[in-house]
């Protein structure tokens, strides 16, 4: 884990190892130094140097990757590179349930039996129990031992036999019919709300009309208006955590996934260097190996509309993400950024109890509008609350 965010001007082994990753990955022109001994060499003091041409390297890995171009090497990048230097055929792939492995080549894994026909889930980079069992049927189908890990034998023969299927998704349709026979009433779908922060990590403080309020406050108040509204609709609701605890992001996806939910819905607030940014954006799973959850993209996109139209919150759109809890959970998971704590006019909003009345009945409404399918013909931002709710009583 990076304990601290590394900078142009810092000097780290850290440093040395996204500039030997990048190198290898061909985002880093003129790199001299050895590409393919990282882990049994020293590196030199101008090696761990962070000079301004690995920043510009980053940022255009940053950009690759759907995330924030700052230049800066944080844990989530770091991460990301790591998975990006991992290459199908480098490493053997197998099953390993405390721990499992993620990267690059297990994303092109399942790619691969994917279009084979084996592996009808979503290409997420992880192997997990579902892609053991892929793998295995893969190798009983081919006459290989069916022990579930991805050597040069298994690689040969995934090399030999091409690939059968392209275009569509089995998940994709597979996510679209659940949505179908779940039916257009909200009652008895379960959802996790997962507010962020928690326990002592309680966030910024800013100016509200009521005085000074935490990050963390606005969002438990945000995500128990949320709650109320799906309560009331015959919904079947979860926090992700007590008031007083921040658990891990493993240990929120594996509540939802016990829960066996069907939606996952983040909030979390945003800051930035100046006041300028501004505004809300969501985002749903969806990766640069052309995987995505299209119920997840579908139901963000609502939800980042309809927030727009009910408030004076600046319309950022919606983005396929490959963030640990859009990808960790089994179910169509979306993440709702909604707003800056460092420029005033959001803040005006989020610590207004009347602007969350109207996020969280936006929220509720998407999710509503999400299972009506083609029966959804209210223009955005019209359907109100007291509507779903007589419709869902009647």
């Amino acid at each position: 884990m990076v304990r601290d965010v590394l900078r142009v001007g810092d000097s780290s082994a850290r440093v040395a190892e996204v500039r030997t990753s990048l190198a290898r990955l061909g985002l880093l022109e003129g790199y001299q130094g050895e590409i393919d001994t990282f882990n049994s060499r020293r590196f030199s003091k101008e090696e761990m140097l962070f000079d301004d041409s690995l920043a510009a390297a980053v940022r255009a890995f940053q950009q690759s990757r759907g995330i924030v171009p700052s230049g800066d090497i944080d844990e989530l990048t770091l991460r990301e590179i790591r998975e990006a230097s991992y290459k199908l055929g480098a490493r053997v792939l197998s099953y390993q349930p405390s721990q499992p492995l993620v990267g690059d080549d297990v994303a092109e894994l399942q790619k691969q039996l994917h279009e084979l026909g084996f592996y009808q889930q979503r290409v997420d980079g992880r192997f997990g129990q579902i892609t053991h069992e892929a793998l295995a049927n893969f190798q009983l189908d081919t006459g290989l031992e069916d022990d579930g890990v991805c050597g040069p034998e298994t690689l040969r023969a995934l090399s030999l036999l091409g690939r059968r299927i392209t275009g569509g998704s089995a998940h994709a349709i597979r996510e679209r019919e659940h949505v179908r026979q779940a039916g257009p009433r909200l009652s008895g779908k379960r959802v996790v709300i997962d507010p962020g922060l928690g326990g002592d990590q309680r966030g910024m403080s800013v100016d509200g009309p009521y005085g000074e309020i935490l990050e963390e406050e606005i969002i438990w108040d945000l995500a128990q208006r949320v709650e109320g509204r799906m309560v009331a609709a015959g919904m079947e609701t979860i926090l992700s955590r007590p008031r007083g605890d921040n658990p891990s992001t493993k240990a929120r996806a594996d509540l939802a996934n016990s829960f066996g939910a069907d939606l996952v819905i983040s909030l979390k607030l945003d800051r930035y260097s100046n006041e300028k940014a501004n505004g809300v954006a969501t985002f749903y799973f969806g990766s640069e190996h052309g995987s995505s959850s299209m119920t997840g993209e579908t139901l963000s996109g609502y939800i980042q509309r309809e927030i727009a139209a009910r408030t004076d919150l600046r319309n950022c759109h919606n983005h396929g993400r490959t963030w640990e809890m859009l990808r960790m959970t089994r179910m169509p998971s979306v993440e709702v950024v909604a707003g800056y704590l460092t420029n005033p006019g959001d803040v005006a909003v989020l610590t207004d109890p009347k602007q969350r009345d109207a996020i969280a009945e936006a929220i509720v409404v998407a999710v509503k509008r999400l299972y009506l399918l083609d029966m959804d013909d209210q223009p955005t931002g019209t359907y109100k609350f007291t509507d779903l709710l007589r419709e869902e009583l009647a």
